[in-house]
């Protein structure tokens, strides 16, 4: 099962050295024990929220799994460790987990309509939302069909200063609009 998992730089998670590709543990237990992962990639900001002092990768989590309901995370005894996402590919595998599951409770970074950006990004869900940010900040748009309860849109831009203005608000199409 494809989930994604945060660690301070290096592969460090609560201490263990993790190594690319397959880890292997003896138990799984979500509250005690296992290798930690997410279903959902935002939930992965929930445990390591600094983005500049974390690295956040795809994994395939196997073997025994165990799930404890309080968010998408999952304890499992196989992780293998697939790939490092960049800021832009982790906030695409989120976009893409929120078209994937659109009825699914919002995670509690999402911002409903419009938002500014905070700790490095901003992502909004709504029927036409609205996002603005600083210099190098990361903004992540899901447009939503209310009628139907499903994304019909997403996009993805870094504040560049040239194409995307800090503090200027953008779109879902990425034009520029007054609040």
């Amino acid at each position: 099962m494809f989930a994604y998992k945060a660690f301070k730089p290096g592969l460090i998670c609560l201490g263990h050295q993790f190594v690319m590709g397959k880890n292997t543990t003896t138990q799984a237990n979500c509250r005690k024990n296992g290798y930690h992962c997410a279903e959902n990639p935002l939930d992965c900001l929930t445990y390591y929220p600094n983005m500049e002092q974390s690295e956040y990768y795809l994994v395939d989590a196997g073997g025994d799994l165990n799930e404890d309901g309080i968010d998408s995370k999952i304890s499992c005894t196989e992780l293998t460790i697939l790939t490092k996402l960049s800021r832009e590919e982790f906030f695409l595998h989120a976009l893409a987990y929120m078209v994937d599951h659109p009825r699914r409770k919002w995670h509690p970074k999402v911002q409903n309509s419009y938002g500014k950006a905070c700790q490095g990004y901003a992502i909004v869900r709504g029927k036409n939302p609205l996002a603005c940010g600083s210099l190098g900040d990361v903004l992540a748009f899901a447009r939503e069909d209310l009628m139907e309860h499903k994304i019909i849109q997403v996009a993805l831009v870094c504040v560049d200063g040239q194409n995307v203005l800090p503090g200027k608000w953008y779109d879902a199409d990425l034009k520029q609009k007054e609040v």
